[in-house]
Order: structure tokens, then C-alpha cells, then sequence
């Protein structure tokens, strides 16, 4: 089995309580508002959202995956961290075992928040992942997070609306 590591560091002018809560606490709820293009629904389908609950992406119709579940392994609201593993998804577990994430939050000197995101994906076998499909992933995870940061204090208020 394989490990490939890949880090991404995003930034934004919403301050890291704020982004934290409405792109991981309350992601469920403000995701499929705020991308309806993209996802469908998140359900919570075991637990009450913190650490060991599952929760189930569905992608918005003619997306190439129709779902993932995550597992969350920690919700750290007070330092703004969150870990979780993709545990299933389409077209995916043939080629790896599991892909895990750590995303944190840090107040940045401008007055907003630097994201960092960690991903570890644990391959199957002998299995050697592409350029191109790391670039993919990356793309589409990283997507959505980049999404929620460029938004401005006011559309998070409004999608809790």
C-alpha cells in the first residue's frame, strides 16, 4: 500500500470562527444552498455530526459521482480543526483504501483565515496514482472549499436565511 501526502492552503476575509462554522459545523445545512450546482444534500446517516458520525454527499445531477461518505474522526470547534476519512465512494475504493483529511483554521495577520488542508491517500496494493487523477481530486475537493472562502460575511448570513 501507498501513501501519497498532499497539503493546499487557502485564504479568506471571513474570520476562522465564522467560516469554520458555516463550511464544517453547519456544512449539511449551507453547502447545498450555497452550491447547488454541485451538491444535492449532505446527510448526517450515523451520530450527531461530531467525531464517529458518517455523513453522505450527493452530488447534484450529471456529476461523475453520484456520492461519498465521510467519516468524522474529530471536530475540534475550539481550535478550528477537523479531521475526517472518505470511507466510500464511486468508482474510488477499487484503487484505494481510504483518503484522510485534516483541515485547520488560523486567524491570519490580515484580520481573515488561512485554511490548511492535509490529504493522505492510502492506495490499494500496487496501485500508483496519476497526475493527472491527483490533480482531479484536488481539484474537486479544494473546489468546494475555495468556494465557501471566497464568500463575504454577508452571503454566509444570508444562507442561514
Amino acid at each position: 500500500m501507498g501513501i501519497f501526502t498532499f497539503t493546499d492552503e487557502l485564504t479568506s476575509a471571513v474570520a476562522p470562527a465564522r467560516i469554520f462554522k458555516a463550511s464544517i459545523v453547519d456544512s449539511h445545512n449551507l453547502i447545498p444552498k450555497l452550491l447547488p450546482h454541485a451538491v444535492k444534500s449532505i446527510e448526517l446517516l450515523k451520530g450527531d455530526g461530531g467525531a464517529g458520525s458518517i455523513k453522505q454527499i450527493n452530488f447534484a445531477e450529471g456529476s461523475k459521482i453520484r456520492y461519498l461518505k465521510h467519516q468524522i474522526d474529530d471536530l475540534n470547534e475550539e481550535n478550528y480543526v477537523y479531521n475526517y476519512t472518505l470511507i466510500e465512494g464511486e468508482g474510488m475504493m477499487d484503487k484505494i483504501d481510504k483518503i484522510s483529511y485534516e483541515v485547520k483554521f488560523e486567524a491570519s495577520c490580515a484580520g481573515g483565515t488561512i485554511c490548511k488542508m492535509t490529504t493522505e491517500v492510502y492506495a490499494k496494493n500496487n496501485f500508483e496514482l496519476k497526475e493527472d487523477e491527483i490533480n482531479d481530486g484536488k481539484k474537486k475537493v479544494m473546489g468546494m472549499y475555495k468556494n465557501n472562502f471566497e464568500l463575504k460575511e454577508d452571503e454566509i448570513n444570508d444562507a442561514y436565511v
